[in-house]
């Protein structure tokens, strides 16, 4: 079983159709076995970037609803989500420092990073940090994570 930490940016390709959706789907599939970790601020990211796409008519109201109601529920059942905590910020801000990070990036790849150490130090693998977002894939290469752009799947 591989394990993945997903950014909202490589998340949200389950629930909208773009570059890299079935590679994306393809991974998070239950069938697969998979282990998907997210930041939990990825609840407030997805859904505001699928509200964003029904105000530019990039989707339609009944998909945006039909991918907000699949995420919510997926949320809370399909993926193992790490809590903000005052350590977790107080690194994604010297992250964001270092690599002139996004805030929320910066929190993203915090996160990574302590799913990365936790599973370290059980002896298990992180597979990659999943993410569409460049800064946020060099910063994580920079840390020393596998990272995957679905956009190029």
């Amino acid at each position: 079983m591989a394990s993945y930490f997903f950014d909202s940016s490589a998340l949200v390709k389950r629930y909208v159709n773009e570059a890299g959706t079935v590679w994306v789907t393809s991974l998070i599939d239950p069938a697969a076995g998979h282990e998907i970790f997210l930041a939990r601020i990825a609840g407030v990211e997805v859904l505001s970037a699928i509200k964003r796409r029904e105000r530019a008519r990039t989707t339609s109201p009944q998909e945006a609803e039909v991918a907000i109601s699949n995420f919510r529920r997926e949320f809370a059942v399909f993926f193992t989500v790490l809590e903000i905590s005052a350590l977790l910020i107080s690194e994604a801000m010297a992250l964001a420092e270092r690599y002139d990070l996004r805030g929320y990036d910066a929190v993203q790849l915090a996160a990574a990073l302590e799913v990365h150490r936790r599973r370290t130090a059980l002896g298990l693998s992180l597979s990659a940090l999943v993410s569409a977002d460049h800064a946020l894939n060099e910063a994580g290469r920079a840390e020393g994570l596998t990272v995957d752009d679905p956009n190029r799947h």
